[in-house]
């Protein structure tokens, strides 16, 4: 990662953390920030100016009014720092500015938290003052680390041709998955816009329209609710290519993604794997699996089926192994069981693992047989725990999955970057209450070539031209073949219960596209933030947004959200 060079322009000639010995002599003006001063006799006072780049002492004469988070300007010469006082711990420790000039450029009031790392302050306090707490040296590398990252992207995504494009923020509403943010039409009383969830329509226009490779770094809106990797809004990078397979824009996307890495940690990461969406549910219970480490999932339906143990006569029986994890205390155990039966599971099985034997409440209920069957499977050993749970398919899974993160996750950035491309998704995941699927992605997704006669007969079973790219047990975004043809379109949007009619009220404008020459198309995008957190080793995204909202979705520095003048409310045609 090569440094760039700062040009100190205006009032300074150098920046605070730029100085070195190579610099004794030098007369010198530095701008920034008080971080501390320490007395030393009755006149005399060293100051430590903080800016951006780091921290430079300076010997003042007679410095009593320079108090906390001044903002000053001081010029001297550079000169060594007398023996026995260099601090090796600073990139600036062999020097000080001596013979110092002050010009206090603004004064200011003690913060509310010490701007220092080293000090924890809460987060609402954090968040009120966020201009304070955006000068520490975590938040001062997390949003310049963000900047390396987004300039990287770019400049990947023109290498392969890319154009940027912005599309509207003011659109209509679409089926995306999550609620909209609306906004009142005021020259047509009684409509609204929505905020977009994502350019995703406008981007497929632009395919027809003949720009066969778009992005943009979109800003996008979700009213979900929030958690560490999700905020109201964020910004993703949305491509589209023409005339592309998967392969296609995965390797775009890989690029990018390996660009952004080396920019913000200067190294390159592994070469990007791939896995099916149903191996990585089968092995890892989760469609975003952290490969970092093992305890994958282990089958063990066939072995019960002839069990005489009530708990599993069940469609589906599955356990991780917890390698010596058999010290965990019976309170520890009644824990975990209570979080699968949270999770949704009917109960959890656990069994100790000793030398000759297997020790559980539930192993008078097993035979010598299955005893010995779930040894062999399992290859457990003396020390090991088993956690086995029974019940459906989809619980199995999802609820071992957690477990196998809940043990075992490291840190989010430990161990690596390990990138990993999930393909075939299911187009659907599910049924609404009214009985109709529901999309895993959106309603644009291609159906697999192989599975388009089941869009009618069992919607659940057709796979999706779907691919996901998962960092660290993270969902980095999501991708896509796109629906291009008006036909197949329409065959989606009838087995969720969207009959033509309704298709054309909704998306007339889309499917009347693809009546004049859609290209065969393909996309992708994920979350900036999320990347840019895992690169700088946050487990919570607002620690790489400027000014975040709360978990309650209230911002602290402005007060939003606020209640509204009500004559703007009777110029808009609302009433509350």
């Amino acid at each position: 990662m090569a440094e760039i060079e700062l040009v100190p322009m205006g009032l300074r000639t150098r920046y605070c953390g730029a100085l070195r010995a190579s610099d004794i002599g030098q007369e010198v003006s530095v701008c920034g920030w008080v971080a501390s001063r320490r007395e030393h006799g009755e006149h005399l006072a060293f100051i430590d100016v903080r800016d951006h780049t780091g921290v430079v002492q300076c010997v003042v004469d007679g410095a009593h009014d320079l108090r906390s988070e001044f903002v000053v300007r001081m010029t001297g010469t550079v000169r060594q720092r007398p023996e026995g006082t260099v601090n090796p711990n600073l990139p600036t420790g062999e020097v000080e500015i001596g013979d110092v000039e002050v010009e206090v450029l603004n004064p200011a009031e003690p913060p509310p938290f010490p701007v220092s790392d080293r000090v924890e302050a809460d987060e609402s306090i954090r968040l009120r003052h966020r201009y304070v707490d955006l000068r520490r040296d975590r938040m001062q590398r997390n949003l310049r680390l963000r900047g390396r990252v987004t300039s990287a992207i770019r400049q990947s995504m023109e290498s392969h041709g890319f154009v940027d494009i912005g599309t509207p923020m003011l659109t209509a509403a679409t089926p995306e998955g999550a609620r909209d943010f609306v906004v009142p039409a005021r020259l047509k009383p009684g409509s609204f816009y929505v905020l977009p969830q994502s350019p995703q329509l406008f981007k497929q226009l632009l395919m027809v329209a003949g720009f066969d490779r778009y992005y943009q770094l979109a800003t996008c809106m979700r009213d979900e609710d929030l958690r560490a990797d999700r905020q109201f809004e964020f910004v993703q990078l949305d491509a589209e290519m023409s005339f592309a397979t998967p392969a296609d824009v995965q390797s775009v996307i890989s690029d990018s993604v390996a660009r952004a890495t080396e920019a913000a940690v200067g190294e390159t990461p592994p070469e990007i794997g791939r896995i099916l969406w149903v191996d990585a549910m089968e092995r890892f219970g989760s469609d975003k699996p952290d490969m970092r480490f093992g305890m994958e999932l282990i089958e063990l339906t066939d072995v019960f089926e002839q069990t005489g143990f009530n708990a599993f006569k069940a469609p589906s029986i599955k356990a991780i192994r917890v390698e010596g994890g058999g010290d965990f205390t019976r309170s520890r155990l009644d824990e975990l069981t209570d979080k699968a039966k949270q999770w949704g599971a009917a109960g959890l099985v656990w069994i100790r693992v000793k030398d000759d034997t297997l020790e559980s409440p539930s192993a008078m209920f097993l035979s010598a047989e299955e005893i010995e069957s779930v040894r062999t499977r399992t290859q457990a050993q003396a020390g090991d725990l088993l956690l086995m749970v029974a019940g459906e398919l989809r619980v199995s899974r999802h609820v071992l999955g957690l477990l196998r993160m809940h043990l075992g996750a490291p840190p989010v950035s430990e161990g690596g970057f390990h990138f990993t491309w999930v393909d075939e998704f299911p187009l659907f995941d599910g049924f609404d209450d009214e009985g109709r699927p529901q999309a895993a992605h959106h309603l644009f997704t291609m159906p697999h070539p192989d599975d388009l006669e089941l869009l009618e007969t069992d919607p659940l079973a057709v796979r999706a031209q779907a691919y996901d790219l998962v960092v660290n047990g993270w969902e980095l975004g999501s991708g896509s073949v796109r629906v291009h043809r008006a036909d197949i379109q329409q065959k989606v949007f009838s087995a969720c219960g969207i009959e033509p009619e309704e298709a054309e009220s909704r998306f007339g404008f889309l499917m009347d596209a693809f009546r004049y020459g859609a290209p065969p198309h393909a996309g992708f995008a994920f979350g900036i933030e999320r990347l840019v957190a895992i690169l700088a080793g946050e487990d919570n995204i607002r620690e790489v947004v400027a000014f975040p909202k709360t978990q309650s979705g209230f911002d602290p520095l402005t007060g939003a959200p606020t209640p509204i003048d009500p004559r703007a409310l009777k110029e808009l045609g609302l009433k509350l």
